[in-house]
């Protein structure tokens, strides 16, 4: 069901990963606030975001840092292709997951990636359009 609050929640989690990072499936499940059992629910909770959310589904993988899409589809070539581009090494659909695996901060949680949040300006620090820290340009 599109739309139901754990859709949203994943939805919320998987936009969050970072170009060069990659996430499991129970990872984006964890962070959404949901069982890792459901972690099938990502996937399909990923499959049916609207185009326009741009969710970043190729950066999740399965818990061994594999490509779960079927191999030899053009879906699984897609994926392999966009994670190649973002300098991620994958070999027959398999990638160093200790290597690539996203691990956000409680800032980056809070308020995304490259945004640090200044508790005496009472909001997030960085460039709202492309949100790169300030601190860091």
């Amino acid at each position: 069901m599109a739309g139901t609050d754990s859709y949203r929640r994943i939805w919320e989690q998987a936009a969050l990963i970072p170009e060069g990072c990659v996430a499991t499936y129970g990872q984006i499940a964890k962070q959404a606030g949901l069982p890792r059992r459901v972690a099938r629910m990502v996937g399909r909770a990923v499959g049916a975001a609207p185009l326009e959310m741009n969710i970043p589904w190729h950066r999740i993988v399965n818990a061994q840092g594999r490509i779960a899409i079927p191999q030899g589809t053009a879906r699984y070539e897609q994926q392999q292709e966009l994670l190649l581009h973002e300098g991620i090494e994958v070999k027959d659909g398999q990638l160093n997951i200790d290597q690539y695996r996203w691990d956000p901060s409680l800032d980056e949680l809070l308020w995304g990636p490259g945004r640090l949040r200044d508790p005496a300006a009472g909001e997030p620090e960085g460039d709202s359009e492309t949100g790169v820290n300030r601190a860091t340009k």
